[in-house]
């Protein structure tokens, strides 16, 4: 073994590619499948488009991890957040302290969510955004006298994080794999997953089935038990998942009826993803949480918030003397610089157009989602806004997938790249779009001709051939 003397300088004579395969874990890798691979390793972005270390430039489809919707190298969100940096750095929230872009960045989330949720608690990202409201609805059943409520119910395909509790209602199974999740206390009913509903051509009918199946669950686990039903208004990482319209006002209404909470997870739904500024404002409904990351900052610094309705902060702060303090808190909560650089995200998408940009290009999005379903690997696809799938199946009549051993979501993660497009190849044959709002229509155009040429070269490998049936 190498003396401490002996050992080389981090760097020296080494590829920034074998730095990384030796020493950086990557999220929701395979180690030993990262170490195979090897890193793509990115060096500038400029709008739309991404450049690696070699020079190569691709369209990113994806807009980073569905959060860059205001497009990389906005100089207006630099400057915002060099000025703060500047000026005040950090400041911490603890001992009754604050920064004046936190207190901002609070009264003008309050003031485009829905109606009722007056108050916010800022994380650093969706997943402790999700942990953070798990905690204070425990809190909040056991000051209202009802300490019995300990369960929770999330949807199957559904995504809210891989925090120590998030990841158990969340329900894809390497987020539960190995680490003993989910907890006794989680469940988790059907997805309104139309496309593989057996009533997927009735859209009244999905919902029912959503309802019932709510009802049924709350009524096994005991009505004076669950304390909150978590879901996404769009399954994301499930595989971008579109409910009928109407389902999320329905879920709304059985949560009431129920008398549990419902906690709705905009992390990748939030700030025009979907064309208004949140989804749930399209069916006109209020949650009692709000969960929002990624596109806060538009990825340019790290944030996530939860926004909570003011009857359940009145029980919570009604519930202990005032001496006594809530016992939650990050030292990083309303970071000055990612406030900084939210408030002038928000500006971006309301006065810069984007927003509206996002509606607009949407629609040349739908149209380009509509003719991919002829190609003969399609069997679906679905979007809302700038959020949207292409589902792969090896036989159209019946829906099959692929085999495993195909590997069909890396075969054409390779050739996305290749063609010079960045999607989110899905390990179930789903390629997942998130491009970002300053997307323009000829953008559009160019990221599904390079996807169409991938699915032709899929198509045509004879391994893959041999799998499809009429």
């Amino acid at each position: 073994m190498n003396s401490q003397h002996d050992a080389k300088p981090a760097g020296s004579n080494r590829s920034l590619i074998e730095i990384d395969r030796d020493h950086l874990i990557h999220p929701v890798a395979s180690f030993r499948g990262h170490e195979k691979h090897g890193a793509r390793v990115l060096a500038s972005g400029d709008g739309m488009w991404l450049t690696d270390i070699d020079g190569k430039r691709v369209l990113d489809a994806f807009a980073g991890l569905w959060c860059v919707n205001v497009g990389y190298g906005q100089d207006s969100v630099v400057a915002a957040a060099a000025d703060q940096m500047r000026r005040l750095p950090y400041a911490t929230g603890y001992f009754h302290f604050a920064n004046e872009p936190a207190i901002r960045l609070a009264g003008e989330l309050t003031a485009l969510a829905p109606e009722g949720l007056d108050h916010v608690y800022f994380s650093l990202g969706g997943s402790d955004a999700v942990d953070s409201a798990i905690r204070y609805i425990v809190h909040y059943f056991n000051a209202i006298g009802k300490p019995d409520k300990k369960h929770f119910i999330a949807m199957e395909w559904g995504y809210h994080g891989s925090s120590s509790t998030g990841a158990g209602l969340t329900a894809l199974a390497n987020f539960h794999r190995g680490f003993d999740l989910p907890r006794p206390w989680q469940h988790h009913i059907a997805s309104p997953y139309p496309y593989r509903h057996p009533e997927g051509d009735d859209d009244a009918a999905v919902i029912a089935s959503s309802v019932t199946a709510l009802e049924a669950k709350v009524a096994e686990i005991g009505a004076g038990n669950v304390a909150a039903f978590f879901c996404e208004p769009i399954q994301g990482s499930g595989g971008v998942i579109v409910p009928p319209r109407g389902w999320l006002k329905a879920m709304r209404g059985a949560c009431t009826r129920l008398g549990i909470l419902m906690v709705v997870d905009e992390v990748i739904t939030g700030f025009g993803r979907t064309g208004p500024m949140f989804a749930c404002q399209d069916e006109d409904v209020s949650p009692d949480f709000l969960t929002i990351a990624k596109g806060l900052t538009s990825g340019y610094a790290p944030m996530g918030a939860v926004l909570m309705a003011d009857h359940v902060y009145q029980a919570i702060a009604d519930s202990a003397p005032e001496a006594l303090p809530v016992g939650h808190g990050f030292t990083y909560s309303g970071h000055p610089v990612s406030a900084a650089v939210a408030l002038e995200v928000l500006r971006l998408y309301q006065e810069g157009g984007l927003l509206e940009n996002g509606v607009k290009t949407g629609k040349r999005f739908a149209a380009h989602l509509e003719r991919m379903r002829e190609h003969p690997l399609v069997g679906d696809t679905r979007g809302r806004g700038l959020l949207g799938a292409i589902e792969l199946v090896s036989n159209k009549r019946t829906k099959a997938g692929f085999p495993a051993e195909l590997d069909i979501g890396g075969r054409l993660s390779q050739l996305t790249w290749e063609n010079g497009v960045i999607v989110r190849c899905f390990g179930n044959a789903v390629i997942g779009f998130a491009p970002a709002l300053c997307c323009s229509e000829d953008e559009m155009d160019m990221i599904f001709e390079r996807v169409e040429k991938a699915l032709d070269q899929l198509f045509e490998q004879a391994d893959v051939r041999n799998t499809l049936s009429s």
